[in-house]
């Protein structure tokens, strides 16, 4: 069975730690694709993106030398909700092991994910530890609801996955990677630098 890893966001900009969990994860989990699903707005961010199209060339530029695809589906069924998005994926490809990859930032605020426990219901999830939000995403709603589904092992596996709801922390070297560095990158990407 094929097996794809899914990093969903606004990438505004894509940056060092979106490849570090990509790669991260196609090498552990033995994947064959990682698909990068750009949002055209995430309903959680207030500010302003860069524009959709902006974000999307960057993104492919960023990813060029790298086994990574980027996809449209968001835009393409109109959605801007992660559980619309895995709802029509798992419905158009079969024959697909599909795991929800995201840092450790996210899973403090997954609670407020629109139908969150669906998509733990729906897809695996595997959450990479970034320096500073660690603790954090282990005291999490997300994390404390679903602990009986938790995956504690130093090492996992595609096979460890194979049943829902499953999850884990990947024991990896820390993302650190602060937002003025993001914000710094993503003027220099708009030519103000």
């Amino acid at each position: 069975m094929k097996k794809i890893g899914l990093l969903g966001g606004s990438f505004d900009p894509p940056h060092k730690g979106h490849l570090f969990i990509s790669l991260e994860a196609k090498k552990l989990l033995k994947l064959d694709e990682v698909w990068w699903i750009v949002t055209p707005q995430n309903p959680l961010k207030i500010v302003k993106p860069a524009t959709y199209k902006e974000r999307v060339s960057n993104c492919k530029n960023i990813t060029r030398n790298y086994p990574i695809n980027i996809k449209e589906i968001e835009k393409k069924i109109g959605s801007n909700y992660s559980y619309k998005t895995i709802n029509y994926i798992l419905h158009h490809y079969k024959n697909i092991k599909f795991f929800w990859l995201m840092g450790a930032d996210n899973l403090i605020s997954f609670h407020k994910w629109q139908k969150w426990q669906k998509i733990f219901s729906n897809m695996s999830i595997v959450i990479f530890k970034r320096h500073g939000y660690n603790t954090s995403a282990l005291k999490s709603i997300a994390s404390t609801k679903y602990n009986h589904a938790r995956i504690f092992k130093s090492h996992v596996n595609y096979e460890d996955f194979d049943k829902l709801p499953s999850w884990t922390i990947i024991e990896n070297k820390e993302i650190k990677i602060s937002s003025t560095e993001i914000r710094n990158q993503r003027d220099r990407l708009r030519g103000k630098n």
